[in-house]
């Protein structure tokens, strides 16, 4: 009999952890084979895209060669589409790959298709070449204004960087909500001090409804005026898990059961932000600290399943939101199982270095579980809140 073919789609955070934990698992087994497909061979350090967009650079992280020893394939390449039926995978058009059990794990990218102007006119942080390009447009502006549109994490993250490293720009934080709603009031009144001391001028409550060469468009007919672009507000997942077939929700994340598999196709997981995961709290929201244990969750869940065993449900609790603030300060919401914000919050050099670790932590956390796999098995279980009645 041919072997258990598991085809990985995406090495981000996620997809990375379930590529990892799998095929350290079965490294010895000549029944399952591990393929991770993923459009490069270097790593993307989400976390850290802030920083690279102001020129800071970046470790250069290897996919392949952490792959090296676990027996897992590598194959680069754009995913193009995916045919359920046929269990098949076609890459770059040409390349086609058949599974058996199939991990889906295409995260979500920027919605520039939402407002009119933002796929022509504005930067994104989707990759680590995005941040190269902003960055070098940053270098040669020479002084202007920079508006930052989105006011969630990414983009209070970005107009810090951006203001600490180019003191002369005058940069703009446009945004719907204000700047660290999610946060406890007096690590949102810290957030908001720290960025009026770095000069970020906030505009809460507004809305974009447009960008065109030189201004951003707001929904009340006023226009700001903006040199440089960079366009946070908002992620869309790929079309391909719809176009397949695969149940999806409104934002077209792959619906999962209890144990991470499609309800529509029982051989396919998804995980991280391609996933519609439901807890008793709600949808899990992407992040990178509730997208690595899908990962690790779902490669043991195949595990049990090659043994004839029922997976068991997928449990998560949030414990904490980090946020940076240039390279000098933070602030850091440690919070309920349900991402409600706690009492307690660290701010300025011990909220660094706890963010830094945070920061730092996955790509030794994938070389550990290459070695070790149970040491990524540990995850907040959230206790009661993330029960899902049945």
């Amino acid at each position: 009999m041919s072997a258990h073919h598991v085809v990985v789609l995406g090495a981000g955070y996620a997809g990375m952890a379930a590529a990892v934990q799998l095929a350290a698992r079965v490294r010895r087994r000549e029944d399952v084979r591990v393929t991770l497909v993923n459009a490069q061979e270097r790593f993307t350090e989400r976390l850290r895209l802030p920083m690279a967009a102001t020129g800071q650079e970046l470790s250069e992280l290897d996919i392949p060669k952490l792959l090296e020893g676990t027996g897992a394939r590598f194959v680069r390449g754009w995913v193009t589409a995916v045919d359920a039926g046929a269990k098949a995978v076609r890459v770059d058009d040409d390349l086609v790959l058949h599974y058996d059990t199939l991990v889906y794990a295409l995260g979500g990218v920027t919605d520039t298709a939402s407002v009119p102007g933002v796929e022509d006119h504005a930067h994104t942080l989707d990759s680590t070449r995005d941040a190269e390009v902003l960055a070098d447009r940053l270098a040669r502006s020479g002084g202007g204004a920079v508006v930052v549109v989105g006011s969630g994490l990414t983009g209070v993250e970005s107009a810090a960087e951006i203001a600490e490293r180019h003191p002369g720009l005058d940069v703009v934080l446009l945004g719907r909500r204000e700047p660290g709603s999610e946060l406890n009031p007096r690590a949102r009144a810290y957030l908001r001090a720290a960025l009026d001391r770095l000069g970020v001028r906030v505009r809460a409550g507004v809305e974009v409804v447009g960008v065109r060469p030189g201004a951003v468009d707001l929904a009340d007919g006023e226009g700001v005026a903006a040199d440089v672009v960079l366009w946070t507000g908002g992620t869309r997942v790929s079309p391909l898990a719809a176009a397949a077939g695969f149940t999806t929700d409104e934002r077209g994340r792959i619906v999962t059961d209890a144990a991470l598999r499609s309800v529509s196709h029982p051989e396919v997981f998804a995980v991280g932000d391609a996933a519609a995961i439901r807890q008793g709290y709600g949808v899990v929201h992407g992040t990178c600290q509730s997208g690595m244990p899908t990962g690790v969750h779902a490669a043991l869940s195949i595990l049990r399943a090659l043994r004839g065993r029922q997976p068991k449900p997928f449990r998560f609790g949030y414990y904490h939101t980090p946020v940076s603030l240039g390279r000098n300060d933070a602030v850091v919401q440690f919070t309920h199982p349900d991402d409600s914000p706690r009492r307690i919050h660290l701010t300025g050099r011990a909220a660094v270095r706890y963010k830094e670790v945070v920061t730092a932590s996955p790509w030794p956390t994938y070389g550990r579980m290459k070695k070790m796999p149970a040491s990524g098995a540990f995850w907040p279980r959230g206790g009661r809140v993330t029960r899902v009645a049945r």
